[in-house]
């Protein structure tokens, strides 16, 4: 029997799962247009999907947010019909042999840096940056850099009086662990900082193709993040850095030290003084072309388009691979609203070229 979603949608075959439930395909029974759908059951222990609903209609608008076409009940359930994207940048990734170029990195960072920078305009924190959680777009919005999963991001701004929210110890660790701030794994509150030290360790994951703190094997997923933590706070700047451009080190050391030694809201609390373009819906990035050959190769590569999402990997790409730290590193598995390619030998070595190119 086809189940109907706000007398709009045909529920389709499901793309993926996570904690939080699952997520299908759908089509709009006029139009043809394919939407992802996010669907979590109303009896489960710890519902977020209504609280990301409202943190997506506070961020409509903004440049790379994707778009809500209905959010409501259907019988049991809570579902969320967003845009369908594209694939993650951990997918692209991974295409692209666990290697981007500095150039490629850099063009990706002008766009996630700007989707994080509106989201704390807006006074929330993201609280999960990973690649997982940045997605390409699709159609005429290839070129663009999406945001999602705002299960776990949190108002660190009171919306009446605009203070910061207060300094806390003793909190849980939130996000994915390999990413995580230091302060996140010291039960810190979190602030703006710690999803700019998140961001920070992506960069250096897309140049360095790991993490030092990778692999770290444990027989609790309690000891494996303090493990991690222990290796994260242990490894010297100078080392993560090491063969990266010197601003990377300076940046990184400058933010580590503030959050080892001075656990204070103080720089935080002054008034956001961002860039005028931040907090205004209707600034779009300026698309780079080699972003653009990107992905253009990344479509023409692949000869049959299966929409999936960031949950799991083609086979190929599976027997090529590390074995991975899996949902045990993460608080916050994979929820991604992406449609992700098969794997294709052919073009990626394209991407490839493209991607290193200087």
């Amino acid at each position: 029997m086809e189940r109907i979603i706000g007398q709009k949608y045909k529920l389709g075959r499901k793309i993926g799962s996570g904690s939080f439930g699952e997520i299908y395909l759908a089509t709009h029974i006029e139009t043809g247009e394919t939407v992802a759908v996010k669907i979590e059951n109303r009896q489960t222990k710890h519902p977020q999907l209504l609280y990301e609903a409202k943190l997506y209609n506070i961020l409509q608008g903004g440049s790379g947010i994707a778009r809500i076409k209905w959010c409501g009940v259907n019988g049991e359930d809570n579902m969320l019909v967003l845009d369908l994207l594209g694939p993650s940048l951990e997918d692209l990734f991974v295409y692209c042999g666990r290697k981007f170029s500095l150039k490629t990195v850099l063009i990706l960072a002008d766009q996630m840096i700007t989707r994080v920078e509106f989201m704390h305009a807006k006074g929330f924190l993201h609280r999960d940056i990973k690649p997982d959680n940045f997605l390409m777009g699709l159609g005429r919005k290839a070129n663009q850099v999406y945001i999602i999963d705002f299960g776990l991001a949190k108002r660190y701004r009171d919306p009446n009086t605009n203070r910061h929210i207060p300094y806390r110890e003793n909190k849980n660790l939130t996000g994915t662990a390999r990413y995580a701030s230091c302060n996140a794994h010291l039960g810190i509150e979190q602030s703006c900082r710690d999803d700019l030290e998140s961001f920070g360790y992506v960069l250096l994951y897309f140049l360095r193709g790991s993490l030092p703190w990778q692999g770290l094997k444990a027989a609790t997923k309690k000891q494996k993040y303090n493990k991690i933590c222990e290796k994260k706070v242990a490894t010297p700047i100078e080392v993560l850095c090491k063969l990266h451009p010197v601003e990377k080190n300076q940046a990184m050391t400058t933010d580590k030290l503030k959050g080892m030694r001075d656990a204070s809201y103080s720089g935080e609390v002054m008034e956001h003084r961002g860039s005028s373009n931040l907090g205004r819906p209707d600034v779009r990035m300026q698309f780079r072309p080699e972003l653009k050959l990107m992905w253009h190769a990344f479509k023409l590569g692949n000869s049959t388009v299966m929409p999936s999402t960031s949950f799991a990997l083609p086979s190929a790409l599976k027997k090529n691979l590390p074995k991975a730290e899996g949902p045990a590193e993460a608080t916050n598995n994979g929820r991604g609203l992406g449609n992700k390619t098969g794997a294709s030998s052919s073009w990626m070595s394209s991407f490839q070229r493209i991607s290193s190119t200087k």
